[in-house]
């Protein structure tokens, strides 16, 4: 299985980790860690160093109860990040955005991956990218992030979750938008309670199983907190722990916070297991 982005094309035989840049003042784990430019720069070149197949820059932040930004600061955050990578790294740079006007941005400034927790369903979002020769990720969400954890409810929340994804590839495809460009994303933590993220993790292959490849991001999540006690900070090895069994049951990438440890843990999972076609 390959994924085309752009100037990359990905090999997913094995798993691939997906490093998360946030440049905000507000994401749930880092903000403010990376929010000037030159920072993120610099923390850019580190998952590289430790190993990171993908980039994921972020400038606007989707944790529960977060707030919408306004399309220029999130502008003035992403985009000199990308623009001081694109042209420097051989690695894949995602954007991590919902908004068609920053997708168009990112794309010219180098993104070859555009990563969409609205899956593509904000006017005008489909359109930007469906001629640009970039991969797409899209995810589910029940909710928006300033509401979607007041009382997440599902009837089946794989058979819904798995659905609401094929509904969107299939509106992708009509658009033009080839399947060897699309990703699927079960959102975890996004709309869903304990039991609904577990059951996810437990039935992950009902989302392999359609095909397509599945990015899975876990780390430092809530759900890792409630089943150890452990405050975000601590979460390091719940989180490597999770990508382990993501992978096992046959997630492709991985978004992570925590690099270096999740490259070292899934180059044993790839020892082990048994190699695709």
């Amino acid at each position: 299985m390959k994924l085309h982005c752009g100037q990359f094309t990905l090999d997913l035989t094995s798993p691939r980790v997906m490093g998360i840049l946030n440049v905000t003042p507000d994401s749930f784990s880092d903000g403010g860690h990376y929010s000037q430019t030159d920072i993120a720069v610099k923390q850019a070149y580190k998952f590289i160093e430790e190993g990171a197949d993908i980039i994921d820059i972020g400038g606007e932040s989707t944790r529960p109860n977060a707030e919408p930004v306004s399309l220029q600061e999130e502008l003035d955050r992403v985009i000199p990040v990308i623009e001081s990578l694109a042209s420097k790294i051989d690695i894949p740079i995602s954007i991590d955005t919902y908004k068609p006007a920053v997708m168009r941005a990112a794309m010219a400034a180098g993104a070859s991956i555009v990563n969409d927790v609205k899956a593509l369903q904000e006017a005008g979002a489909i359109e930007a990218v469906a001629n640009a020769d970039v991969a797409v990720c899209l995810m589910h969400m029940q909710g928006e992030p300033r509401n979607m954890q007041d009382d997440p409810h599902y009837d089946d929340v794989v058979e819904d979750v798995v659905t609401f994804l094929l509904d969107r590839v299939a509106i992708c495809e009509q658009a033009g938008i080839q399947k060897n460009r699309l990703l699927i994303d079960p959102g975890f933590g996004f709309g869903k309670t304990r039991m609904h993220n577990i059951t996810l993790i437990q039935q992950l292959n009902t989302l392999v199983n359609t095909g397509y490849p599945v990015l899975v991001g876990l780390s430092r999540k809530s759900v890792l907190g409630q089943i150890t006690g452990n405050d975000i900070d601590a979460r390091l090895y719940v989180s490597v722990s999770a990508a382990v069994v993501s992978a096992i049951n046959g997630a492709k990438i991985l978004r992570v916070h925590d690099v270096k440890a999740t490259v070292e843990a899934l180059k044993v999972v790839t020892a082990i297991l048994p190699n695709e076609a």
